[in-house]
């Protein structure tokens, strides 16, 4: 029963984030801050993971690939098709949730701690839209760091694949293009924004209704990191299922 106590607890701060909305002018600055707070500062992480997983993506294809009948292209495909199916929307995502899911929760729960959501509510404002929806917002941008991801781990991979001696600059690019389906690339985005939705409203969740004090925060914040890493990983089965069948 709690959980589904969860679950429709949530669905109505959903309700109230899109309810009396704050002002125009008020929410502008709070999304740029978010967009700085979570999405600009999280591009150097990103940019480090995609680059050396693309390498290791496509060292370990080439050492198991030792069958002299099989083209080294497939290296290139192999690569490509494992970053932008799943390693930059999914993986990525993952390590989002511990990175900007923590912050969120811990910004939002240390406000509730603080009595702060409380003052907010005393003045008339919808906490809520005034705390989360800028949140959302700045979200929506996530996709383009997993465009980035994906651009940085097919050059890791190619610069393990190239300059380790695995394959030739020129089959690599073979089989970057080889057998590419554009579809792939909508079916990666579209997860992405589902993904950003979850990152930005289960973190905010378990700030928002939290209780107690400054220890509750840090298990707050674990609480979302396993939730949201949950629920990342059955949108991703069911948005697989439905986008891919």
């Amino acid at each position: 029963m709690k959980y589904l106590h969860d679950i429709g607890e949530y669905f109505l701060m959903l309700k109230k984030v899109f309810g009396r909305m704050t002002k125009t002018s008020v929410l502008r600055g709070l999304i740029f801050k978010e967009i700085d707070d979570l999405i600009i500062s999280s591009l150097g992480i990103v940019i480090f993971i995609s680059f050396f997983i693309g390498g290791v993506v496509t060292i370990q294809t080439a050492l198991n690939l030792n069958n002299p009948l099989i083209p080294k292209s497939l290296i290139a495909f192999t690569a490509r098709q494992s970053i932008i199916l799943e390693f930059s929307p999914t993986f990525i995502s993952i390590i989002m949730a511990g990175k900007v899911g923590s912050n969120i929760t811990s910004s939002i729960g240390t406000m509730r701690v603080m009595e702060q959501i409380d003052a907010l509510e005393v003045m008339g404002i919808n906490s809520a839209n005034y705390l989360i929806f800028p949140k959302i917002i700045a979200m929506l941008f996530y996709p383009f760091v997993i465009a980035i991801s994906m651009f940085v781990g097919i050059a890791g991979a190619y610069a393990a694949g190239v300059l380790g001696g695995f394959v030739a600059g020129e089959q690599f690019l073979n089989g970057l293009q080889n057998d590419f389906i554009s579809f792939h690339l909508v079916y990666a985005f579209i997860k992405t924004f589902f993904f950003a939705i979850i990152l930005a409203t289960i973190p905010a969740y378990h700030g928002y209704y939290m209780k107690g004090g400054a220890l509750e925060v840090g298990k707050a914040s674990t609480t979302a990191f396993v939730w949201t890493s949950v629920v990342l990983i059955l949108a991703n089965y069911l948005l697989t299922q439905l986008l891919l069948s």
